[in-house]
């Protein structure tokens, strides 16, 4: 087997890490702080290829594959996972699920502008009762003929008030359960969309996470994605790409405390020596960087599956169970590591373990990756 990196794919990583550095670390303290959108990084990351990795060239998008994507969201992440989770959205969920699912006709109005960055999108599954269970929607979308009418609530959205394109999951025939549910296409400013609060997190600060309300939206019958109770299959398998970024979004956050940490092990003195030649530090590292290897070819694993057209549900389960597993472990111990420094906003490592928390909770908790893994296990 080979684990070496192709030479695109070492320009992809060095790319997205000078971007990180330059651009995305000046302003990311205050970016978490004030709960500021990265509005102007997001458009230099358009117009550098980031918004559309996986897309084909012909709808503006940067023709990668699975790998230099998951390259490009941990250096990313290692720095801003606000900023990185706006990619992974607007790549994972919208871009993918439009280029997979959508109608030529789909991909020419909304997929060319998500995928050079010019717009971003939003992909609105959970709801106040329904999180990654989709069979348990509330929202509706009423067949009116040649249109859908809307209404409903959907919670924790990821560039909700950023975004002008809104994928929303919505039930259509509740007899027919999972096979009457629809995927439709929502433009921000519809008659009726409103859009709520913007939560005050814990992590991710700097992206914009809100509440959506449809209160009769109509959509037109052209803005359904794929055949009538095509939703609940279309959710399905766009979160099961979803949650390979957020794995290496998780990679990235691990990576990047496990970076930090072992500067500052070799800067900080205590009892004459540097910390790092203390034991309990060295093994603290020793643990940190084998689990952070251990995830990464979890996480390289699953993107080579999607790249071969191999069933990917398993490996990506796996990737992002493991890997958010790590980053919360790792950035934990960053954070003792650098001892009250760590308690500091100016060392970073406390917005990292902040972060590191919701990759555990997003594209389906970590419970939910546990019965995909097992469901996959007991099947054999």
């Amino acid at each position: 087997m080979d684990f070496s990196l192709s030479e695109e794919h070492l320009m992809i990583q060095e790319a997205a890490r000078d971007f990180a550095q330059n651009e995305l670390l000046p302003g990311v303290i205050e970016r978490d702080d004030e709960q500021r959108f990265p509005t102007e990084q997001i458009k230099k990351m358009g117009e550098l290829g980031f918004m559309g990795m996986m897309v084909d060239p012909k709808y503006n998008g940067s023709g990668m594959d699975t790998m230099s994507y998951v390259i490009a969201m941990e250096e990313l992440s290692k720095v801003d996972a606000s900023a990185s989770v706006v990619v992974s959205v607007n790549n994972s969920l919208v871009c993918y699920g439009l280029e997979t699912y959508g109608t030529e006709e789909q991909k020419e109005k909304y997929l060319k502008r998500l995928a050079s960055g010019e717009i971003i999108g939003a992909f609105c599954l959970s709801e106040p009762e329904a999180g990654s269970d989709a069979t348990s929607q509330k929202t509706t979308a009423i067949d009116k003929g040649d249109h859908y009418i809307i209404n409903g609530t959907k919670n924790w959205i990821t560039n909700g008030n950023s975004a002008e394109v809104y994928l929303v999951i919505a039930q259509t025939d509740k007899e027919k359960g999972h096979k009457g549910i629809n995927a439709l296409i929502v433009e921000k400013g519809a008659e009726g969309f409103e859009i709520g609060p913007k939560e005050n997190k814990l992590g991710i600060r700097g992206s914009d996470t809100h509440s959506l309300i449809f209160n009769d939206v109509k959509v037109p019958k052209e803005n359904r994605i794929g055949e009538d109770g095509f939703g609940f299959k279309f959710a399905m398998k766009t979160l099961s790409g979803g949650r390979i970024g957020i794995a290496a979004q998780a990679l990235g956050i691990a990576a990047g405390a496990y970076e930090l940490a072992l500067k500052y092990s070799k800067e900080r003195k205590a009892f004459g020596t540097e910390i790092s030649n203390h034991q309990a530090i060295a093994f603290k590292l020793a643990d940190m960087h084998t689990q952070i290897q251990a995830a990464r070819h979890l996480v390289y694993k699953a993107a080579w599956d999607k790249d071969q057209d191999n069933n990917y549900d398993l490996s990506g389960a796996m990737a992002k169970l493991y890997a958010s597993q790590v980053a919360m472990e790792t950035t934990v111990e960053a954070v003792q590591i650098h001892g009250g420094n760590g308690f500091v906003k100016d060392y970073h490592v406390e917005r990292l373990m902040r972060d590191a928390k919701i990759t555990q909770i997003y594209e389906g908790t970590s419970e939910i990756q546990k019965i995909v893994i097992s469901r996959s296990v007991l099947k054999d």
